[in-house]
């Protein structure tokens, strides 16, 4: 969330202001037919209404009526490979930064390169879904908006990760295997079917949809881009 400094305020004040007695200097000479009179007009206007402006601001910044509040939040994607998690992922993030928004994107690549020793079985994508939860806590605690793209297949792993974030924000990105396979940009799925890759989800692994996700995005039925306005929909900001 973000506030109005007392600096930027005062610059706002003057800014303002300025504009504010040029007018009334004009109007003045137009009525006194006398320069030095309306400067004068125009300068004790000047005065009185900044200040009057600047206490008014700093009054209204410390009422809460109105104001919106935007807590942080986890904004969790989760589906199979292919699906289109980091693309819409992506444009989330981008749409979000527009509106002034502090925002930071864990994808599960860069990730797996920050904690490279991470495998594949079970035990290994609980153990680094349990880091990857420890971590948007901590960055969500320090009031910074968090988008995970993972696969995060399992369950019990991701309610892990809610439990432990005070604003959980799933997004279920529920594209079928038949799809992201005909995708499959890097041929994993491929090699997963031939046995080059073990403990692949959705052909040897099991990929357990979530239960009650915030938002299911079908990609079948929009766009990355629609599916990023759904979601900030969902999240009111």
């Amino acid at each position: 969330m973000y506030f109005e400094s007392k600096t930027r305020i005062i610059i706002k004040t003057i800014s303002w202001r300025l504009f504010g007695t040029l007018a009334t200097v004009t109007l003045a000479y137009i009525f006194t037919r006398k320069i030095e009179t309306a400067f004068q007009i125009g300068s004790l206007e000047l005065l009185l209404k900044s200040l009057i402006y600047y206490f008014h601001e700093r009054f209204w910044n410390k009422v809460n009526y109105g104001k919106k509040q935007n807590p942080p939040k986890v904004i969790w994607f989760t589906g199979l490979c292919g699906a289109g998690k980091t693309t819409i992922a992506q444009i989330l993030a981008k749409k979000l930064r527009t509106k002034n928004i502090k925002i930071e994107e864990l994808d599960g690549d860069s990730l797996r390169s920050i904690f490279p020793k991470t495998g594949f079985t079970r035990q290994d994508r609980d153990q680094h879904i349990r880091r990857v939860g420890h971590l948007a806590s901590r960055l969500e605690s320090h009031g910074v908006h968090v988008i995970t793209s993972l696969v995060s297949p399992y369950r019990e792993s991701r309610e892990f990760a809610r439990h432990i974030c005070k604003n959980f924000f799933e997004v279920y990105i529920s594209t079928p295997i038949e799809t992201c396979e005909k995708r499959d940009p890097k041929g994993l799925y491929a090699k997963a079917r031939a046995g080059e890759i073990k403990n692949f989800t959705g052909i040897d692994d099991p990929y357990e949809p979530p239960m009650n996700p915030e938002i299911t995005v079908d990609t079948h039925k929009m766009s990355a881009e629609q599916a990023a306005d759904l979601i900030i929909k969902g999240l009111d900001v």
